[in-house]
This record gives C-alpha cells, sequence and structure tokens, in this order.
C-alpha cells in the first residue's frame, strides 16, 4: 500500500477544507440570486482575513464584492437597509469581538423590526463571522460569544461545525426571511475532509441539531469547534468501554431541544461541551432544560465543560490551559458514571 506525501497547502483528490466550502457556499448563492452581495472589510481585494472571500473580487465584481470602512455599525446597518429593500446582503465581520460594535445594529436593529412594525418588515439579512480561541490572538480576538446573540428573539444562530454545514447552510439562512448570524470557528478553516457531495449538501437543514456518532452509556452536547475535541473524548471513553452519543447543537437559536432531550433520556447522562465561559453560558441555559424537562430520567447530574473564566492568554500553552480540553470532556463523562479520575 502507498502513501502519498502532500507538500504544504496541497491536498488529495476529492478532499477539500472548511474555508473552501465557505467559499463556495458564497459564489454559489452569488450565481444563483442577483440580490445576494458581499460586504465587509477586506473581503475584496485582500481576500478576506482569513482567506474565505479569495477571488471573489474578480469573478462578481465591486458591486456585489464591496470593501467596507473599518466601521462595524455603519456597514451592518447598510446591510439591514438593503435586507430592508429587497437584497440579500451577506455581512462578514471579521472577529465576533469586532461584532460588538455593531451590536445595537444587530439587537434593537434587526431582531427588532419585525416585532416593532407588527409584522410589516421582514430583515433577511446573513451575518458571517469569525469566532473561537487556538490560534493565539489574545483576548482581544478569542472571545466565543455565540451564546450572547442565542439569548436574542428575533435571531437564527447556526454553528456550522462539519464541511457539509459550511457548505450548505448558506442557502437557506438567506432564504430566511429573518436575521440569520452564522458563526465559523477560527480553529475550522484549514480543518481537511472529504468533499461533501450534493445530496450532503442538501440535506443540511438549519432548524435541527445533529446526532455524530451513536452511544448508550452519555451524551455529549456541543457545537462549532468543540465538535473535534468532542469526538476525540468519545473515542477516548469508548477504548474505557464507555459509549457517548455525540450530539451536535448546529442551531443555536431556536436550540433543537427535542434531539438533546431524546439523546439523553436514552443515555440517562449528559455533559456539555460549550467554549464559552460557564457563567451565564449556553452551557447554563442546556443544562437547565435538561434538568427542567429530563430530570426523572437522569441517573447523574448535568456535567458542564466550559473555557477558564479568564481574558484569553496568548501564551499557547496557557491558551490551550484555559480551553475545554479532551482530557476534562473525558473526566466529566467518567464522573457522570461514577468512575471518578482515570
Amino acid at each position: 500500500m502507498s502513501t502519498q506525501t502532500l507538500s504544504p497547502g496541497q491536498q488529495a483528490a476529492g478532499t477539500t477544507t472548511y474555508r473552501e466550502c465557505v467559499r463556495e457556499a458564497i459564489r454559489e448563492a452569488l450565481a444563483r440570486d442577483d440580490r445576494v452581495f458581499l460586504m465587509g472589510e477586506d473581503v475584496g481585494h485582500y481576500g478576506g482575513c482569513y482567506a474565505v472571500t479569495k477571488g471573489l473580487l474578480a469573478e462578481f465584481g465591486p458591486d456585489r464584492i464591496r470593501d467596507t470602512p473599518l466601521s462595524e455599525s455603519t456597514f451592518t446597518g447598510a446591510g439591514i437597509g438593503a435586507a430592508l429593500n429587497g437584497m440579500r446582503p451577506i455581512v462578514e465581520i471579521m472577529t465576533v469581538n469586532f461584532s460588538l460594535l455593531a451590536m445595537d445594529q444587530i439587537v434593537n436593529g434587526a431582531a427588532t423590526l419585525l416585532h416593532m412594525s407588527g409584522g410589516q418588515f421582514n430583515v433577511p439579512l446573513v451575518i458571517r463571522m469569525a469566532t473561537g480561541a487556538g490560534r493565539q490572538l489574545a483576548a482581544q480576538h478569542s472571545h466565543s460569544l455565540e451564546g450572547w446573540y442565542a439569548h436574542i428573539p428575533g435571531l437564527r444562530i447556526l454553528a456550522p461545525a462539519t464541511l457539509a454545514d459550511a457548505r450548505g447552510m448558506l442557502w437557506p439562512a438567506l432564504e430566511d426571511p429573518d436575521p440569520v448570524l452564522i458563526f465559523e470557528h477560527v480553529m475550522l478553516y484549514n480543518a481537511t475532509g472529504p468533499t461533501p457531495d450534493a445530496d450532503a449538501v442538501q440535506a443540511v437543514d438549519i432548524t435541527h441539531a445533529a446526532q455524530r456518532r451513536e452511544g448508550t452509556d452519555v451524551t455529549l452536547v456541543t457545537y462549532g469547534g468543540m465538535l473535534g475535541r468532542t469526538l476525540e473524548a468519545a473515542e477516548a471513553l469508548a477504548k474505557d468501554g464507555i459509549s457517548a452519543d455525540v450530539i451536535d447543537l448546529r442551531v443555536l437559536r431556536p436550540l433543537d431541544e427535542d434531539t438533546v432531550l431524546s439523546a439523553v433520556r436514552r443515555t440517562r447522562r449528559a455533559v456539555v461541551v460549550d467554549e464559552g465561559w460557564r457563567s451565564g453560558s449556553l452551557a447554563a441555559e442546556i443544562s437547565a432544560r435538561i434538568m427542567d424537562q429530563a430530570f426523572w430520567d437522569l441517573d447523574a447530574p448535568v456535567a458542564r465543560v466550559c473555557s477558564a473564566e479568564v481574558p484569553m492568554p496568548y501564551a499557547k500553552h496557557m491558551e490551550q490551559a484555559a480551553l475545554p480540553s479532551v482530557e476534562a470532556i473525558v473526566e466529566a463523562a467518567r464522573g457522570t458514571l461514577g468512575k471518578g479520575a482515570s
């Protein structure tokens, strides 16, 4: 059996990256609907901070691929206005921390206009942004704030963790009459895997969680950049004779609680893995819903694995220590089974 050595940046035939899946999704949307356009900082001539939009300016021109000033509030507001006037804008905010500069536009504008207008004005806007830590971008650019936005009625919050979801979620998001925020984890852009086939892409929806691994002993609930580590933890648990079920939330608002509760009732134990901080986290909300609706089905308290409650360190070893680890997930799962430290 021969093996092929790939040079840096080269990938095997039939494979692709998360980055290329996102780019292809944008390209398809632009080609499919003349109302779709992309706007954001450095999305045109530079090709995007994470090279997601590289080549799109040459293909579609400056009317469809629009470089904006460094003013998130301004261009997010322009996107809302364009959506109100019949366009289908894709607004790219470079990193999630910069979205705080557009918080008023998103929370007080896009999310509320349908309600405030008595149902007269939809805002079919898609906002994409990079989220998460792991690239040594320190405290200012390493936030996981999806849970903040998942708190807001009027928004749909997506967190694609697989290549198929990265490829398939954008179009249904653009078809949604209301604002959709898509959080792309920075550590996934280079993730490589088989090119999703048409059936896999078309099967992607933006309403349901997905079961990524079947198990009988404990349910691990996660999303986004933590899916890979959670699956690694499930593999490690399997070597110890523990069968772990893995649920990828994918949609953070509205939560598909039926899928989560069904899995928890089957395994009778749950661990929620969330890159956000523990206090007031999305993990806290999921834990509360499990306790509210499946308490009598549980054989152990719900466990949570979250990031350390500190500004993200710059030093690589400290950054990794602050994030949920495979080891921490394994120990939390073992704890629900009364096995203690391994």
